[in-house]
């Protein structure tokens, strides 16, 4: 039997929205499960000296790669999306209460789909896509405030720390990690095994 695929990664993460787009189905090909499991990228990228947007050659290519495999994978794209995004962490705290809740792939979904395609800030536009997803913006903002939440995205974000976790998407399938969108496949291969 297949072992599961923890997925890690982060609402900000410019190589999440091709995972986020593919893991569900590549997974079910696979016969993998999946954790969705969102984590705070920015404080270990920071505690790392690791940040992409305090460079413009690399961001440059950056944006360039992502239009290439969006373009290989059929994944709508339109270049200049608002970068960075989420600065008080708040998507990545609703990410947070939808993966505890089983709704994580959805609402991650529409959140990649705003912002890459019709350049909305996911931290601007949270309320509409809650409700866009027949949730209660109100309480859910409610939960994602809490320090019960907080807590969690603590946790997600240490326990990315302990797998030695660096960027996002990151798989890990036990203490196994895979970095990157382009180890989708190689991480669910090791899942199964292979």
């Amino acid at each position: 039997m297949a072992q599961p695929v923890d997925f890690f990664f982060f609402y900000g993460s410019l190589y999440t929205y091709i995972a986020v787009m593919r893991i569900d189905a590549a997974a079910k090909a696979a016969g993998v499960s999946v954790r969705w499991r969102p984590f705070n990228l920015r404080a270990i990228m920071i505690e790392q000296n690791n940040v992409p947007a305090r460079n413009p050659v690399k961001m440059r290519y950056v944006w360039r790669d992502i239009e290439r495999r969006c373009q290989a994978y059929g994944l709508p794209f339109r270049a200049g999306p608002p970068y960075p995004v989420d600065p008080e962490l708040r998507v990545n705290r609703v990410g947070t209460v939808a993966a505890v809740e089983g709704w994580c792939p959805e609402f991650s979904r529409a959140v990649y789909t705003a912002w890459m395609r019709d350049h909305q800030a996911p931290h601007e536009h949270l309320e509409r896509t809650l409700r866009d997803l027949g949730k209660d913006p109100l309480a859910v903002l409610v939960q994602a405030d809490d320090d019960v939440t907080k807590a969690q995205l603590e946790s997600e974000t240490n326990a990315a720390r302990d797998l030695g976790i660096f960027g996002a998407p990151t798989f890990a399938v036990g203490s196994e990690i895979f970095w990157g969108g382009d180890r989708l496949d190689e991480a669910l291969a090791y899942a199964k095994g292979r």
